[in-house]
């Protein structure tokens, strides 16, 4: 018997857990997002992702950015959007998108939370984009929903063709022989809109990865993200030294009008 494609989505998704007996003995939280790494440029290069959010933009529009970070695809609408409005678990993240709103002379509105625990707080918005957020999400069916009731005009979500642990997959083997997935995917969501009864379309294009320029930093991330000890940081650094980081990665963007 079949399962839905919600489900298979939260399964795949499952099958990501650290196991707890690797869990149990890390010195720290795995779950960590370096505000650094969320930052902006000054100049916002236009991807597929951005050019569609873009795209329906009315002027003095607005942006509605979930797991907002630092609001790179918000302010990647700026103008014709005067008004971003951003939603992140995480107060650092918060201030940053703030900060960068500020600078460029826009009004922000931010909102501290999960989505879509925090939906009810928030305002509709012309656009609402949700970028590299979705591979975090088992209950993907309430996320959506409440993307949708939130977007006036589109809904654009921007996500890696693999899953963004999938760059430490050599790093699990190599220190907890673990194998890792390989799904879920940008095909599978779209399965799952399409039982949701909404006509998505997707693109594929390469785009840059975001990794962390200074190497006692990168190593530092890498050793907590391995649930490894202190100890094991210099044995992290001469792994990644022998493993060439990729300056960039394919992505998907998915988009639906409303």
């Amino acid at each position: 018997m079949s399962i839905k494609a919600s489900e298979a989505w939260s399964l795949a998704l499952s099958e990501w857990s650290i196991p707890k007996e690797i869990l149990d003995q890390a010195p720290e939280s795995p779950w960590i997002h370096p505000a650094a790494l969320f930052n902006i440029p000054d100049v916002i290069e236009m991807t597929p992702a951005h050019k569609l959010a873009r795209e329906l933009m009315p002027d003095g529009g607005s942006v509605l950015d979930i797991g907002c970070g630092g609001g790179l695809a918000a302010f990647a609408t700026t103008p014709p959007a005067t008004i971003v409005i951003g939603v992140d678990h995480q107060e650092d993240m918060l201030e940053m998108f703030k900060s960068n709103a500020k600078i460029r002379g826009v009004e922000a509105q931010t909102f501290l939370g999960f989505w879509p625990a925090v939906a009810d707080k928030v305002p509709m918005a012309d656009v609402v984009t949700v970028h590299h957020v979705v591979y975090n999400v088992s209950e993907i069916v309430p996320f959506i929903t409440a993307l949708n009731s939130h977007a006036r005009k589109r809904v654009v979500i921007e996500m890696p063709v693999e899953h963004p642990l999938s760059t430490m997959r050599a790093a699990w083997k190599h220190f907890w022989n673990l194998d890792r997935p390989t799904t879920p995917t940008p095909e599978d969501l779209m399965e799952v809109l399409a039982e949701m009864g909404i006509t998505a379309r997707v693109k594929f294009f390469t785009g840059e990865m975001r990794n962390e320029k200074a190497l006692e930093d990168a190593t530092k991330f890498m050793r907590i993200r391995l649930c490894l000890p202190v100890e094991k940081e210099g044995e992290v650094r001469d792994f990644f030294a022998n493993e060439k980081l990729s300056s960039a990665r394919e992505l998907a963007v998915i988009y639906w009008d409303i």
